[in-house]
């Protein structure tokens, strides 16, 4: 097996979906799904536009799926006799080789890393067959149509969405080797990028045809470089999991917005229109820790599309009475929720079931924070709080104590009427995750009001007065010194889940999936099998405890990881690295091993959850990816960062002999190499020369 290779030797109908997650391409301003050139909207082709959306009339709010410019197919060429499909994740490219009944059809492609504007494509077929090659407008779409046609020919495409009118350019140029090959560019503009994108498109394409395949080529190979130069991690002594982990990699950094700090990395990053093309609270807890110890301008970026989106925090908060920042659910380009009341049919009585993801997962904010605060002291990078994440910070904080319940008879503030990341159980009191995530983020907003006034007293006073936060600053104190955060019992150690978890019916899980009556029955909501049982979609309680792991000895956390594991179902693709970082804390590494490789893994078995009662939620999960990673650096290798330097505990499952991978911190690359018992911290300007 080629260490940077994904290769298919053989064509399956039934798989094309999935296959067209599995080679994706992308450079984070658009996503280009791995179906064939022939294909088309039954093959859900897709060229997906990070951060330009539309909403059909009576339909959810989604991305634009942009006219397809690589469609091209011989005429008779017959059924197919074998096929070959090749992804290099090393630089990129997708490459194919399929032998027809009548003809033979060889092409390369690759998404361009060094321009993010344009694909190209080289594409050769054997015989005397026709070639057709255009731009395809029947798009597939979830919840379209999402445009009208303005202008189109061979070679160029306008169109317009229906509800904001934003323009997308698609332009063309071709370079015909000879007649039975040709090289092709193209060229994707939209209104969002300037004010005349048919004409950026066109004059983009002269200069691609100018440079030539190869040049491109070249140039979008060296980013690709300097991309592994920084996030690369090399495994010794397991080929499969270091393979895993390379295309985890691989699938995060497609969606990383290196181009802009206005769109963020959707939940199924730039694959399709599954989840609306939303960003979650994934972005912030799972892959923004990736970038900021790899990559920190991504994280930037990643961390700032949440300032440009506080407006629409701000407007959410109003809707439902309270004060402050309370960020979307499902966050699209200005911040406006696009999550529904309704997310989830019932596949017994085919009526939208009311879920309250977009009520009351209040913790969205306080991810934010978290991941604001990583950045912080992680980078050293003060600018952040001053560009805006300061006014973020105290937005949220303001939203969290005009939410909180101040107990009198016990002297206490909680936080009522909740769901955690554990959505099989909504609407509870006092979920322990939400209650230590809002704490720290009161802590975090006194802590940066602290140093802002100390280190820049004009910034400080100029956010008083935007914010007025002065006249509640002393309330938060108080909030963040009186909060309940639900302690361990002293007697087993384990944490209560919320309040009430223990009296809930204690089953297993095979007795759970005994009661199922349809495969695709949602577990949540008022109904759910899992509802008034203690199986959980994912471990609230463990993610908190790897989050704060200082705060608690192994014990209690060894006591909870061994509670939990046996009655969380992981119906999210996030819940598996959690266990396998806290299982490698705790001295169990090959435990964690398992959960390691189901992370590392989900987009290339395609073993997730395809269905959410009847919502197809298919593609690529770029928060697992991002948890590959911090399962092999935070977990087998034990990284800890902190405003104190670097510190390694590391516990390496047993196949593996060694690990390397390099970090930034506070500015300086380092290389970290584990070998058996020896451990090698030493600064690099390159972090791994791959």
């Amino acid at each position: 097996m080629n260490e940077w290779q994904l290769n298919l030797n053989e064509y399956s109908a039934e798989e094309i979906a999935l296959n067209g997650n599995r080679f994706m391409l992308g450079n984070g301003y658009m996503g280009v799904r791995g179906t064939l050139e022939e294909h088309g909207k039954d093959e859900l082709a897709g060229v997906m536009l990070n951060g330009v959306y539309d909403q059909a009339p009576g339909q959810w709010r989604e991305p634009v799926n942009a006219p397809n410019p690589l469609f091209s197919v011989v005429e008779g060429a017959g059924k197919i006799i074998s096929h070959e499909q090749v992804l290099d994740i090393r630089f990129g490219h997708v490459s194919r080789k399929t032998v027809y009944e009548n003809a033979i059809v060889e092409a390369d492609r690759f998404v361009s890393m060094a321009d993010v504007h344009l694909i190209c494509l080289r594409y050769s077929a054997s015989g005397d067959l026709p070639i057709h090659t255009g731009i395809d407008t029947d798009v597939w779409d979830i919840n379209g149509p999402h445009f009208q046609c303005l202008e189109q020919n061979e070679t160029e495409v306008v169109v317009k969405t229906n509800e904001l009118g934003i323009t997308v350019a698609v332009c063309t140029a071709i370079e015909w080797l000879n007649e039975r090959s040709f090289h092709k560019f193209t060229s994707i503009y939209t209104s969002l990028d300037c004010t005349d994108p048919i004409t950026a498109a066109r004059e983009s394409c002269v200069r691609a045809l100018a440079a030539g395949y190869a040049e491109l080529s070249e140039a979008h190979d060296a980013r690709w470089n300097e991309i592994w130069n920084r996030c690369d991690v090399r495994i010794e002594g397991d080929d499969d999991a270091q393979f895993a982990l390379r295309y985890s990699l691989y699938q995060l950094q497609l969606a990383a917005p290196r181009h802009s700090d206005r769109v963020s990395i959707p939940a199924r990053a730039l694959s399709g229109q599954v989840y609306k093309g939303a960003v979650f609270w994934d972005t912030e807890m799972f892959m923004t820790p990736v970038f900021t110890l790899t990559d920190p301008a991504v994280a930037r970026n990643l961390i700032m599309y949440r300032y440009h989106t506080l407006g629409g925090a701000r407007e959410k908060a109003l809707e439902y009475g309270f004060r402050g920042a309370f960020y979307a659910w499902e966050g699209q380009e200005h911040g406006n929720d696009a999550c529904t009341h309704f997310n989830v049919t019932d596949v017994f009585t085919n009526r939208p079931m009311r879920t309250y993801f977009r009520d009351k997962q209040i913790h969205i904010s306080a991810d934010i924070v978290y991941a604001i605060w990583k950045y912080y002291e992680q980078t050293n990078d003060f600018s952040i709080f001053t560009d805006g994440a300061a006014e973020v910070v105290v937005e949220c904080a303001r939203f969290f104590y005009s939410y909180a319940f101040f107990k009198k008879d016990k002297e206490r503030f909680e936080l009522l009427d909740v769901t955690g990341p554990d959505e099989y159980h909504e609407r509870v009191n006092n979920n322990a995750y939400t209650n230590r995530m809002v704490k720290f983020t009161l802590d975090t907003a006194i802590r940066v009001l602290d140093l802002l006034e100390e280190q820049l007293p004009a910034d400080f006073q100029s956010l008083e007065t935007r914010t007025g936060f002065m006249a509640e600053l002393n309330a938060w104190k108080e909030m963040a010194s009186n909060l309940w955060i639900p302690a361990p019992d002293p007697q087993t150690g384990l944490i209560e889940q919320f309040d009430g978890y223990e009296k809930l019916e204690d089953c297993s899980l095979k007795e759970i999936k005994g009661r199922v009556l349809d495969p695709n029955e949602y577990f949540g909501g008022g109904n759910g099998l899992a509802t008034t049982t203690k199986i959980l979609k994912q471990a609230d309680v463990v993610l908190m405890l790897n989050l704060f792991q200082s705060d608690y000895d192994v014990e209690t956390i060894r006591a909870n990881w061994e509670y939990y594991e046996p009655r969380t179902e992981h119906g999210s693709s996030l819940s598996a690295c959690a266990y396998a970082m806290v299982a490698a804390r705790i001295g169990n590494p090959d435990w964690a091993y398992d959960y390691f490789m189901k992370t590392a893994t989900v987009d290339l078995t395609g073993k997730s959850k395809q269905y959410v009662g009847t919502l197809y939620i298919g593609g690529t999960h770029p928060a697992a990816n991002g948890g590959a990673w911090l399962s092999a650096v935070l977990g087998f290798a034990g990284l800890h960062v902190d405003e104190n330097g670097i510190h390694l505990n590391p516990n390496l499952p047993s196949r593996w002999t060694g690990m390397s991978f390099g970090i930034e911190w506070r500015g300086e690359r380092y290389q970290v190499e584990i070998n058996g018992r020896e451990t090698k911290v030493t600064p690099g300007k390159e972090i791994c020369n791959v």
